[in-house]
């Protein structure tokens, strides 16, 4: 790609060291080749909405925003729901769903820089936490332009990020000279480098060849005096602005910076259409979020972090070991039980191993056409289980796909409004308080004899099962449909 001239020698020195750290180092974290086939897709192609929707349809987690997206209040006309990407795509139009991607992709990126704590993760994860400003205060204000906003203010700081990722030598010199010279980087940032970090951001912008509605946005601007006609391109930049400008202010979590919030949030109340008062409970709920997606950041806290996650791990250890020890009994007693006590081993292991609200086992009567729950452990198990009962014909729902389809099933969000179809009414009507379950069904000769059901209530953080819980949780329901093979062999040698 040709290198523009920017108009003095020391700035195009700069931007020449810059062009060929990235060719030596690559993409700063692989952002050109995403990039470039979100705005291929964004271009007007003959083929231009089929292009659009299938480079959303590639991303699972795209394709869920965007279909939100396009059911959402701004957008959704009444009553009209949109269950396909085609359909969003025509609603929300290229433009719309192009920023949402480039947000995505650009969180994703910054987020997966290195753990190490170096001046260039930190400024990435700076504009993350911008772009998680403005999306929070455009829904606030209901913009249109949020996405556009999102990718605008995560952009803004683009010049710093580049910098400390290809040039950080120069970085740390910047830094220096400004201390010695008691100002801050963006005053002596022409000085030495013969251009602005807005400039090298700017440059890189057009390298990348993002669109100029997007490098427009990236501007800085402050706001106009009251009164004024704003364009929707200054109300992306004006909110990129102090959404860059909160974050920066954000970071340490201190009273300064809280200080310097609230005025930014004066100040740019009557560009944004947002009441001050209403600016500021968008960026305390932008800190909730952050809190939760930063690892780096004090306002993130990741010493406490860190903490708790290991506190998680040495329990699921725990657990895990006693998920081991569960199956190392009924691998000993495999020759001598009968399948009822194995289900009752293997229930009362996974109940104290998963640490379950309630753990159930479901057995199949055929004379009745039913499933049944026989026996149980957890909250009120005594109470419901004359009422967990449910016929065998199929029926669409979650719990017998996995019983046809002979495979645990796990459900992190039991309350998600698009499962909610899925959920049989006997389950609404006995176990709705669960936010997640697991379903382990128990197959035997391609017949289903039941199944043992865990789930876990709000008390719970959210819940994730790892590979090797998965495959504990199969070698235990292996072990019962042996038992019970054996049972069905020792009753056909009898007659």
């Amino acid at each position: 790609m040709s290198v523009r001239s920017t108009g003095n020698a020391l700035g195009d020195a700069t931007l020449a060291t810059l062009w060929e750290s990235t060719r030596r180092r690559g993409d700063m974290p692989g952002f050109a080749k995403a990039i470039s086939a979100i705005l291929g897709a964004m271009r007007g192609e003959d083929e231009q909405e089929f292009n659009m929707t299938r480079t959303v349809l590639s991303d699972p987690v795209l394709t869920q925003k965007v279909l939100r997206l396009a059911n959402s209040g701004m957008y959704a006309a009444f009553g009209q729901h949109i269950s396909t990407v085609s359909k969003a795509v025509q609603v929300l139009g290229t433009d719309a769903i192009g920023h949402l991607a480039l947000g995505l992709k650009l969180i994703e990126e910054l987020s997966g820089a290195s753990s190490d704590a170096t001046a260039s993760h930190v400024e990435m994860e700076k504009a993350v936490l911008a772009g998680i400003v403005a999306q929070q205060i455009a829904n606030t204000a209901e913009s249109r332009h949020g996405e556009e906003a999102v990718v605008c203010s995560m952009l803004h700081t683009l010049g710093r990020m580049m910098l400390t990722y290809y040039m950080p030598e120069r970085w740390h010199e910047i830094q220096r000279s400004a201390a010695q010279e008691n100002c801050d980087v963006e005053t002596i940032a022409p000085k030495l480098l013969g251009l602005g970090l807005d400039e090298i951001g700017h440059a890189a912008a057009l390298h990348w060849g993002l669109p100029a509605g997007l490098i427009n946005g990236m501007r800085k601007l402050a706001p106009p005096e009251p009164g004024g006609e704003i364009s929707s391109s200054d109300w992306i930049a004006g909110l990129s602005t102090m959404s860059a400008a909160c974050a920066e202010s954000l970071w340490n979590d201190d009273e300064a910076g809280a200080a310097a919030v609230a005025q930014l949030a004066d100040a740019y109340s009557a560009m944004l259409g947002v009441l001050p008062e209403k600016l500021m409970g968008a960026i305390e709920q932008a800190k909730v979020v952050a809190a939760n997606d930063l690892t780096i950041a004090p306002l993130s806290k990741p010493a406490e972090r860190r903490a708790k996650a290991l506190a998680r791990t040495r329990q699921r250890d725990a657990g895990n070991q006693i998920l081991l020890s569960g199956l190392a009994d009924m691998r000993d007693m495999i020759h001598t039980a009968n399948p009822g006590q194995m289900v009752q081993i293997a229930l009362e292991t996974v109940f104290k191993g998963l640490e379950f609200s309630r753990a159930l086992a479901f057995v199949r009567n055929r004379k009745d056409s039913q499933y049944a729950a026989k026996i149980g452990f957890g909250n009120d198990i005594r109470d419901i289980l004359p009422q967990l009962v449910f016929e065998d014909t199929y029926q669409p729902n979650v719990f017998h796909a996995a019983l046809n389809s002979d495979r645990v099933i796990f459900i992190e969000n039991a309350r998600d409004a698009k499962f909610a179809a899925k959920l049989p009414d006997w389950w609404r009507n006995t176990l709705s308080a669960a936010h997640s379950f697991v379903i382990l069904p128990l197959s035997a000769n391609g017949q289903s004899a039941g199944f043992l059901y865990g789930d876990w209530d709000d008390s719970f953080p959210p819940i994730e099962l790892s590979q090797t819980e998965f495959g504990l949780l199969n070698d235990m329901r292996a072990l019962v449909v042996r038992a019970v093979l054996k049972r069905h062999q020792q009753e056909t040698v009898s007659k």
